[in-house]
């Protein structure tokens, strides 16, 4: 029989190894297959290990049901698209990664095999759902772009629309999550999709958002409106960064004007926004990360901040090769792992990731009416553990006080983080010298 694993996330490529060893070990005869981005980007590594006979370059669904119909019937499968495997004499042979062009001949996803409780936002369920495939941009830090061998295609309205259908009627589905990497690049066909949404939903209070980000330059009031009335409460806006140099390193479009437009837009309709911001890549200054954090406090938006990862395919992930730059284990190139000390330090990295949290914390006071603690303020070291707006009042004046960022556990022992001090206290020096926007 056939095992399908997917390996879709480089760091935990390993775990998905050992899953196919174990397999493997209790049935030897078995054929074993992996796919996902990393086997896409990397088939040669994956196929040094033995357990593994087969990997499946990109979109699974043209050639995973090849596959299994030819081992089924002891036809040839040489010529199936994206597979790879070893010939007679030892050596692999690869082929190009599969591409579904026509993306709406494929039935839904069968949804109905999944456990919905799991997948829960309150007492409704959620879903995930892909409207488009790929992206025309060329970010030097992604591996789908159009630098890739995966081009951009998008559904029709028709096809998401049913699956919207499956997921609200079937699962009682209350929030859908659009995994797009670039949803609304295409004005008319995003417009057309949001109306649609909005009329066959309409009484439901579905909740959309797309969290891998939206591109400010594709946005305009007549997208904003429609997407609010389509149930988008909250813009997850991508930016990168508002370094002028940063920007021209990751190959991204000018969006800061179309940034701050986008923002009136989004206070305009009673929208939320979160700016994304990469902090940590390769040749990316600390100091630029830090000038990203202060230009979002001046904005009615929270701070999104991501630490780089080195994505296999991405132009990024060649030159942090070439410089001898990355971590010595799959396993580490995660945005949890800090996977990079290069012209940001991983110590400088935590750092701008923790004041990036504390940057918010600011805002939801002053959403709440809540005056800043005076830095020179002593309100003794009696600690409240049940109110953690009180608590997290008194962390905030010590670290304003003395820039020191602490933590506090549920035995109410108070302990600091390790930071860099010096970006720490340039982040409070110019925080005096600002006013901090709320997100209201």
């Amino acid at each position: 029989f056939l095992v399908g694993i997917s390996a879709l996330f480089t760091p935990y490529v390993e775990d998905a190894l050992c899953v196919a060893a174990s397999v493997k070990k209790f049935h030897p005869e078995c054929q074993i297959l992996l796919g996902g981005h990393h086997p896409s980007s990397l088939p040669i590594s994956v196929m040094e290990n033995k357990a593994v006979d087969f990997v499946l370059r990109g979109e699974g669904e043209v050639s995973m049901p090849r596959l299994a119909r030819a081992l089924k019937t002891g036809t040839d499968y040489a010529s199936i698209p994206g597979i790879v495997f070893r010939n007679d004499d030892g050596t692999l042979q690869l082929n190009d990664p599969a591409v579904m062009i026509f993306t709406d001949h494929l039935p839904l996803p069968a949804t109905h095999l999944i456990n919905q409780h799991f997948y829960k936002r309150g007492a409704k369920g959620s879903a995930v759902i892909t409207a488009s495939r790929g992206c025309p941009m060329k970010c030097t830090y992604c591996a789908v772009g159009a630098s890739s061998q995966v081009p951009y295609r998008r559904r029709s309205v028709t096809s998401v629309v049913k699956e919207i259908e499956m997921a609200v009627f079937r699962f009682n589905a209350g929030f859908i999550e659009f995994e797009d990497e670039n949803l609304s690049l295409d004005k008319k066909w995003f417009l057309h999709l949001l109306n649609e949404i909005k009329h066959r939903f309409h009484g439901f209070g579905l909740e959309l958002r797309a969290m891998n980000g939206l591109l400010p330059t594709s946005l305009d009031e007549a997208l904003v409106c429609a997407m609010q009335a389509a149930g988008f409460k909250t813009l997850n806006l991508s930016l990168g960064s508002f370094s002028e140099a940063q920007l021209r390193r990751f190959n991204r479009p000018d969006v800061r004007e179309a940034f701050d437009h986008v923002l009136v837009l989004a206070e305009k309709y009673g929208l939320n926004a979160v700016g994304y911001v990469i902090v940590g890549a390769p040749f990316q200054n600390a100091e630029d990360s830090l000038s990203d954090l202060i230009f979002i406090a001046q904005r009615r938006v929270l701070s999104g901040v991501s630490v780089f990862y080195p994505a296999p395919g991405s132009k990024d992930f060649e030159l942090c090769s070439q410089l001898n730059i990355l971590p010595d284990a799959f396993s580490l190139m995660r945005s949890s792992a800090l996977p990079l000390s290069h012209t940001t330090t991983r110590m400088e990295s935590i750092t701008l990731l923790r004041l990036g949290r504390i940057l918010n914390f600011i805002k939801l006071l002053n959403d709440k009416g809540v005056n800043i603690p005076d830095a020179s303020m002593n309100n003794g070291l009696f600690w409240n553990l049940e109110d953690r707006m009180e608590t997290g009042l008194k962390l905030l004046q010590m670290f304003l006080n003395d820039g020191k960022i602490r933590g506090i556990t549920p035995e109410g022992d108070v302990f600091e983080h390790r930071i860099s001090s010096e970006l720490s206290k340039k982040f409070i020096q110019r925080l005096r010298g600002i006013h901090v926007r709320g997100t209201i």
